[in-house]
């Protein structure tokens, strides 16, 4: 065979000045993604490059699910509620992303771990502010979580605004009272800082909207995706917690917190619960 016929010639039309921003590596900023891990272990141990990636991809999800939940809030508000569906089944499958990327991790051995653990200190993903955020976006408000950050840092004053701006919950429940759906009043105008509590005139709406699923389609869609999302993160939360366990085993986590036992009072906490409830009603 012709040596000629293995090679491929470039196209007259391809780009071989690459100074300017609009190319690939320039578009998305690689040469300072690239530049962003940076193992401490001395000497490095080879598996601190998986564990701060793993960390740096995960944050990197959340900050797109962040940016999509508040576009979903912000369609709900202006009664868009077909294309907030849609964005939660995006953020579905990004919740997908993240929960299979603990497979990866998984790969961690005990040992291996134990040799760079050190060098963390007290770093904890319980400090993730994108995770937070999710958290209060989707509704479990809590704003003891906030002393973890600085008062008057970045960090900080980001999670004040979430905290005190409506959770898509919220938002939701308004576009049941303006669709004239018999919500109470107070829960309508309760405090958002608050996270969201049973309610059972809420679920009593909800129940009739399940019963009759194609008189009320846009709601019922719109609350199975909530259902989706709230899934997703229960079993996202079970798989952090089991890949802890068994990595550290009931070791106290990096931020102080009991590790495991800290992570599986996590699965108790729903942020619909209107929503879970009425499937033992119906």
């Amino acid at each position: 065979m012709s040596s000629e016929k293995n090679f491929r010639p470039l196209e007259a039309g391809i780009r071989l000045d690459l100074s300017e921003r609009k190319n690939y590596g320039g578009y998305l900023c690689l040469d300072t993604l690239f530049a962003a891990q940076k193992p401490i272990s001395d000497p490095e141990h080879h598996d601190e490059m998986l564990f701060i990636i793993q960390h740096q991809t995960s944050e990197l999800w959340m900050k797109l699910i962040v940016h999509e939940l508040n576009e979903a809030i912000r369609c709900v508000q202006i009664k868009r509620l077909g294309r907030a569906s849609k964005i939660l089944a995006r953020v579905k499958q990004i919740q997908k992303q993240l929960f299979e990327q603990w497979s990866v991790l998984e790969t961690l051995t005990p040992s291996e771990y134990m040799q760079f653990r050190h060098v963390l200190g007290n770093a904890s993903g319980f400090q993730s502010v994108h995770y937070r955020q999710v958290e209060f976006l989707l509704g479990n408000k809590n704003h003891k979580m906030i002393k973890v950050f600085p008062e008057g840092s970045a960090s900080r004053n980001t999670l004040e605004e979430v905290l005190s701006s409506p959770s898509i919950y919220d938002v939701f429940i308004r576009h049941l009272s303006d669709q004239g759906y018999a919500i109470p009043e107070a829960l309508v105008n309760r405090d958002i800082r608050q996270p969201h509590e049973f309610s059972e005139p809420l679920m009593d709406v909800l129940v009739e909207v399940y019963q009759q699923p194609d008189q009320h389609w846009p709601i019922y869609a719109f609350c199975e995706q909530l259902v989706d999302v709230e899934q997703s993160f229960q079993l996202w939360r079970f798989r952090h917690m089991k890949t802890v366990e068994r990595i550290i085993g009931f070791k106290q986590g990096t931020g102080g917190s009991s590790g495991v036992s800290f992570l599986k009072k996590a699965l108790e906490l729903t942020f619909f619960p209107e929503l879970l409830k009425l499937r033992t009603v119906l």
